[in-house]
């Protein structure tokens, strides 16, 4: 039994002096007020939410602030994948678990992480963080499935009911056609980047635009924007998830919904990266599902999620010219159930309802400017950060705790790592 002065299921109304029984399954027995459930842990001063679902990250990433802020996309991309080949896969893990102990901290309890060398999945694995890992693969070349299978091979002993495996053919610009097809063909969540800047959509139309010195690399343009190309071939459905979206027009935001492909919301990368603003409103509108996820400290300085809830409100209503465009309880929403519901992970976790996961995060008040708390969402969700989450649990087990929770030492050969990819 866990306890606070408030706890917020997300699906249903806030409970006072509120708690949740935990089973020996890990699965939520109840959620009710203290006084009924019985004595507990008790965490004054707090408020208990569900876990953030974090369902599009790069933990591979976690030490790459900052590298190349101000420049365009194109260019900004060309010298990330530059610096990573100086990583070694020893050194993308410590990496990696840096990012998943980063992310606990933060009161994420699952995340739907791209990785290019798999190491993400050990770093899940080891820190006890859910994930979705979705292996990159790049259809450039001829055989994009061999470099799946090469990294599935690596890690599939660390693969469990917690840590799955999924695909991610990368984006519609660096993976022909048949790259999609081949991936859905394995029958396993996929993930990508779509829509994500205007160069993307000059290059696959046109071919020309920013991508153009870069050509090389790429596929050869198709003539259609990566959501319709997928469409026409029969390759949009509800096992693909698709970051970003910032420039899908009304057609394509029709063809997502329509084939009910879940969408990760990150507006604070879109925003350092100056890709733009993502139609959020309208996306929901047409009844898309939406989350917000932070994507990784390559474009964004964090995997903080309550900042990058701050910013989805922030620029949902400056978009809209309205202050009730994204209410702070929608906006815990798309980040907590929201996610679960984009990974195909909605039936058990997300929100605090019995017979789910207890993957939940507690968050401290006292002190804050919302001390004494009038409302328990607006105040975790405008006042919470990661230096207020006193515990987090993932199953109902504690996988971090404030003050107490001693991890492998992972951080000094990140840092080292970083230090490789310095000019």
């Amino acid at each position: 039994m866990i306890s606070a002065d408030w706890v917020v299921p997300v699906e249903g109304s806030p409970i006072e002096n509120g708690a949740v029984a935990i089973a020996d399954d890990g699965t939520i027995e109840a959620v009710g007020r203290a006084g009924d459930l019985g004595p507990g842990e008790n965490h004054e001063g707090c408020v208990i939410i569900p876990g953030f679902v974090n369902a599009h990250s790069h933990l591979e990433y976690a030490v790459y602030a900052g590298f190349g802020d101000g420049l365009p996309f194109v260019p900004w991309i060309g010298m990330h994948i530059q610096r990573k080949d100086a990583l070694d896969f020893g050194d993308m893990t410590s990496i990696a678990t840096v990012g998943a102990h980063e992310s606990l901290r933060s009161g994420t309890t699952t995340v739907g992480d791209c990785s290019f060398s798999g190491a993400s999945a050990l770093a899940a694995a080891s820190s006890g963080l859910r994930a979705i890992v979705y292996l990159e693969v790049f259809g450039t070349d001829g055989a994009p499935l061999d470099r799946f299978e090469e990294a599935h091979t690596r890690v599939e002993h660390v693969v469990s009911d917690r840590v799955r495996i999924g695909v991610s053919p990368h984006a519609p610009y660096t993976c022909r056609i048949e790259t999609y097809r081949a991936c859905a063909e394995l029958g396993i969540p996929q993930a990508t980047h779509f829509a994500e800047s205007a160069a993307e959509r000059d290059w696959l139309v046109s071919g020309v635009g920013d991508w153009s010195p870069l050509a090389r690399f790429l596929v050869p343009p198709p003539g259609e924007t990566g959501i319709r190309m997928l469409a026409a071939e029969g390759l949009l459905g509800p096992s693909l998830m698709a970051a970003h979206c910032v420039h899908a027009d009304a057609e394509e935001i029709a063809l997502l919904a329509r084939h009910d492909v879940g969408v990760a919301h990150c507006p604070r990368s879109n925003g350092y990266l100056g890709c733009g603003v993502a139609p959020l409103a309208e996306l929901r509108q047409a009844g898309v599902q939406v989350s917000i996820a932070t994507d990784s400290p390559a474009s964004t300085p964090s995997f903080d999620m309550f900042d990058e809830i701050r910013a989805a409100i922030v620029g949902a209503r400056a978009r809209a010219g309205d202050p009730g465009a994204l209410a702070a309880s929608d906006a815990l929403e798309l980040a907590t159930l929201g996610g679960a519901r984009v990974l195909g992970l909605s039936d058990r976790i997300g929100s605090l309802v019995p017979g789910k996961e207890a993957d939940l995060a507690v968050i401290s008040l006292a002190g804050s400017p919302f001390d004494p708390v009038e409302d328990p969402v607006i105040a975790v969700v405008l006042g919470g950060s990661p230096e207020r989450v006193a515990a987090t649990l993932v199953a109902g087990e504690q996988r971090y705790v404030k003050g107490t929770s001693r991890w492998p030492d992972s951080t000094r050969a990140a840092r080292r790592a970083r230090s490789l990819m310095l000019p």
